[in-house]
């Protein structure tokens, strides 16, 4: 079918992809651009897995101060070329997880940096407040469950929901991945550090 160059960009800035990649989602699609990102995303997660395993020891390290100069984030992103790291499109996205961190707030980078014994903790807690709806004992299993989920949703950085995304639809793992798809290279969240005026402790996520 014939693909407007139109519908390519557009796509191209909802998910970052290449444009021919976004062209071939389109084809492939039919031109549906939900089902086009939905294609994206599986590519991305592929291309991931692919290069999960490879070095990623250069980068950047990106800064974002926020109106008021009352919060300010450090962050470094990794990837495996200096080349993919001095490019302005890489460089736009370290600046954006540095905003993703000021904004809400992680604690760890991933889910399984939350250390066992917070963990164990949480689900603690969690348990016994479904256990009071007074269900069964398999309903407030998996009450707990999707509770926990969302503990990790709202403290991990690579389970949150990117904020540029209006719709919500795009995790942050998922504009990771599809950056590595984009740049073909592994690309990770090494480490950060959030500032908050008043606060005792510098908030770090990473080693």
């Amino acid at each position: 079918m014939n693909i407007q160059a139109g519908d390519v960009k557009k796509l191209r800035e909802m998910t970052g992809a290449p444009m021919m990649e976004c062209k071939k989602a389109l084809e492939e699609s039919g031109g549906d651009p939900e089902q086009a990102i939905i294609i994206l995303r599986k590519r991305g997660q592929a291309s991931a897995a692919q290069k999960a395993g490879r070095t990623a020891t250069q980068g950047l390290i990106g800064s974002y101060l926020h109106p008021g100069a009352q919060i300010g984030v450090v962050v470094e992103v990794n990837c495996e070329t200096d080349f993919v790291a001095r490019t302005e499109e890489f460089g736009q996205f370290v600046h954006d997880l540095a905003m993703q961190i000021c904004a809400t707030d992680p604690r760890f980078i991933r889910r399984e940096d939350v250390p066992p014994d917070v963990l164990e903790r949480e689900k603690e807690i969690l348990g016994a407040q479904a256990a009071e709806s007074g269900k069964p004992a398999a309903v407030i299993a998996r009450i707990a469950e999707g509770r926990l989920g969302k503990f990790y949703e709202e403290n991990c950085l690579y389970e949150q929901h990117f904020i540029k995304d209006q719709a919500g639809n795009t995790t942050v793992a998922e504009l990771i991945n599809s950056k590595i798809a984009q740049f073909g290279e592994n690309i990770t969240v090494r480490r950060f550090a959030r500032f908050k005026v008043g606060e005792g402790l510098v908030k770090t996520g990473g080693a």
